[in-house]
Parts: C-alpha cells; sequence; structure tokens
C-alpha cells in the first residue's frame, strides 16, 4: 500500500507524515476548543468548526499536492513577479484593509468575502526572493552593490509595510531573511548593518508615533503586552489563563475534550491553541507537537545539504525556518516566554489562508526533495549503466 501511495505522493516521506500529524492535532485541538464559539455564533452546533477546519485542512493538503508536483526551479523564476504583486498587496492592506482590534491585516477578495491576511503571502514570496537572489548571486555575494544591495531593499520594504499592523510578523519575516543571508554566505559586515539598519528605522518609527499616534496605533498594545509580560495585571488575564492550562495539564493531560480552561482563554482555538493541547495531552503531547516541528526543521537542514541547486538549498532552509520559528514563537507565548503576539501555530491553529499558505510551504519543500531522489535516482541509473 505505501509503494502505491509513494508513486503518487512523492518527495520526503518524513515531511509527508509530519504534515499529517499535525493536521490530526489541528482537528481535535478546534473541535474540543471551539464550543463557546459554537454556542455563541451557531446554535450549539459543535460540529460546525470540526467540519469548517477539516475542509481547509483538505483544501490544504490539495494546495501542499499540487505545489510538491511543480519543479522547485519554477518558484525562482516566478517569485520576482509574485514580490512585484505582493508590495502593491501590502500597501492596499496597510491603506484600506479589514481592520480588526486596531490592526490592518486582512484584505477581502472583491466579490467573494473572502479575507487572508498578506503578510502571509509576502512571507512566502520574500523567502523564495530572497533564495532566488543569493542562489544567482554567490560569485558576487561579498559585493555591496551586486550582491547584498538587492535583497537588502526589498526585504526592508516588505519589512517595514507589515511592522504598523503586525510586528510579530515583521520580525519573523526579517529574521528568516538574516538567517537565509547568513547561510548564504553574505558579508557579516553588511549582516550587521542591515540589523541596525532595521533597528533604526523601528526607533524613528516609534519616535514619530510618540508625536503622531495615528501613524502607529498599534504601539500602544505593543506597549502595553511589554507592560504587562511579568507583573499581575489585568492585561495579563489571557497568559495566567495558559499556564493554568499547561499546570493542570500533567504529564498524560485531563484527555481529549476534557479542558476547562477553553471556557476561559480568549482565542483558545488560535493565539493559545498549544496550552489547550498540553492542557488536554499532556505534556507528553505537547512535548510531541515541539518534536514534529524541530524534526520539520531538522529535515529541511538535511534537505538543504542534499538539494541538487543552491537555490533549492536556500529555499528549503529559509521555508522550514520560517514555518519552525513562528510555531516556537506561538509556543512561547503560551508558556509566557514571550509577549502575547498573535502568531497562529502552523498547520494547528484555526483559520484559513494561514493554513493554506503553510501547506504551500510544505508542498514547496516537498518539490525540493522530490527533485533530489529524482536527481539521484538518475545518477544511480547511470553509475549502473556504466557497470
Amino acid at each position: 500500500m505505501l509503494q502505491g501511495l509513494s508513486k503518487y505522493f512523492k518527495g520526503d516521506r518524513i515531511l509527508w507524515i509530519i504534515a499529517v500529524l499535525l493536521a490530526v492535532f489541528s482537528l481535535l485541538a478546534v473541535y474540543s476548543s471551539t464550543g463557546i464559539l459554537a454556542y455563541n455564533h451557531h446554535a450549539g452546533n459543535t460540529e460546525y468548526f470540526l467540519i469548517r477546519q477539516l475542509i481547509i485542512i483538505i483544501l490544504g493538503f490539495g494546495i501542499m499536492y499540487v505545489a510538491h508536483l511543480v519543479p522547485y526551479r519554477y518558484y525562482s523564476r516566478i517569485s520576482q513577479l509574485l514580490l512585484y504583486i505582493a508590495i502593491p498587496l501590502l500597501l492596499i492592506t496597510l491603506v484600506s484593509g479589514t481592520t480588526i482590534n486596531q490592526a490592518s491585516r486582512w484584505l477581502t477578495l472583491p466579490g467573494t468575502g473572502i479575507t487572508f491576511q498578506t503578510s502571509d503571502f509576502a512571507k512566502l514570496v520574500l523567502v523564495m526572493f530572497v533564495a532566488r537572489k543569493l542562489a544567482k548571486g554567490q560569485d558576487n555575494i561579498q559585493d555591496w552593490k551586486n550582491g547584498f544591495r538587492p535583497i537588502i531593499i526589498p526585504v526592508l520594504l516588505v519589512t517595514l509595510l507589515i511592522l504598523p499592523a503586525n510586528f510579530s510578523t515583521a520580525a519573523v519575516i526579517f529574521t528568516t531573511a538574516v538567517v537565509i543571508m547568513f547561510i548564504g554566505r553574505v558579508n557579516l559586515k553588511y549582516i550587521g548593518l542591515m540589523i541596525g539598519s532595521g533597528v533604526l528605522l523601528l526607533l524613528i518609527l516609534l519616535l514619530i508615533a510618540n508625536v503622531k499616534p495615528e501613524v502607529l496605533p498599534r504601539m500602544e498594545t505593543w506597549t502595553a503586552r511589554i507592560e504587562s509580560f511579568s507583573d499581575d495585571s489585568q492585561e495579563n488575564y489571557q497568559v495566567k489563563q495558559s499556564k493554568i492550562a499547561i499546570a493542570t495539564g500533567g504529564l498524560l493531560g485531563k484527555m481529549p475534550g476534557k479542558s476547562i480552561q477553553r471556557n476561559y482563554l480568549p482565542h483558545p482555538y488560535s493565539d493559545f491553541i498549544f496550552a489547550i493541547i498540553v492542557e488536554e495531552y499532556g505534556v507528553l503531547g505537547g512535548g510531541f507537537v515541539v518534536l514534529l516541528y524541530l524534526i520539520l526543521l531538522f529535515r529541511g537542514i538535511k534537505l538543504a545539504n542534499k538539494a541538487p541547486g543552491t537555490f533549492g538549498a536556500f529555499l528549503a532552509i529559509g521555508l522550514s525556518f520560517s514555518l519552525v520559528f513562528q510555531a516556537m514563537i506561538n509556543m512561547g507565548v503560551a508558556v509566557n516566554l514571550l509577549p502575547v503576539t498573535g502568531q497562529p501555530l502552523p498547520l494547528i491553529s484555526m483559520g484559513g489562508t494561514s493554513i493554506w499558505f503553510s501547506c504551500l510551504t510544505i508542498g514547496i519543500m516537498l518539490s525540493v526533495s522530490r527533485q533530489t531522489e529524482d536527481t539521484n535516482e538518475e545518477k544511480n541509473s547511470h553509475a549502473t549503466q556504466r557497470t
């Protein structure tokens, strides 16, 4: 049976397994944590969000499957075009996007009512673009004009367009770009300059916001979250409930569907879904989820080492790091290691486009893996014919 499936589902089998296991955790945790939401908005139909999440995941795996069939080199060719689309979308979102909690992060597709976070699209596109530039410019990578400048300008532009509404996503994108450039042998002096420029631009933006708060309406929220991070204020209510969920979960948890804190936690199905997982499945269950993400990162690194081309290597490491880094931020918030950020847990938190872009990310990694396997098979075939 597995051999039959391998004809259709190619690439790293462990990546496929990780995606399936994360999807199973998603269905279980979303079904358990959306009870109150179902009673408030769907007359107590607790299966509504389960079915909705299942449909989203099935569509996501369809996207993953199609993406893994596309030769990964095609993503290099379209990354520049997609970047020219992503930047105007970010600008439109910033100016006139759908605003929730003082954050303009969503764009509504005309005539459909479907909303999506343009930052998810921009993050994926920017990783592909940086990987392409690094792969194409390895001969001049130590050069400012031909090696570094063509990369730094789009990175700073995308980061600045996302920053006013979504600081955490901007930080994830910026950090991912820095990691890829470090691996891509960019001059450390230039990387230091890039980090310094990012910090300087952030400080300038914060100073302007102090004079004109309308420039950065989210600054008050950021300040409140940082101030409440380590105190006992009412602002820290959601983190308190998250810690209660984790503390009462114990080693084995309360078993599926037995969560108590889902009734008190704001957004237990998205921002704090990891706390619900630990409460119901214990430290062992939560540790298993962490392990899945770490294995995903390990497979990305291993894939980068085996990739037949430099673009594939940079793409694999960049995509795997961005997913796992976002996951670690989400889980760090749940255990009170980090201030509240609003980052979803990739492939687990309830949502639409965030899951689809996560599936697309893994699909592209599988494309690199599939091409690597095909290249190795061709080499082995030629070696056999020679002997």
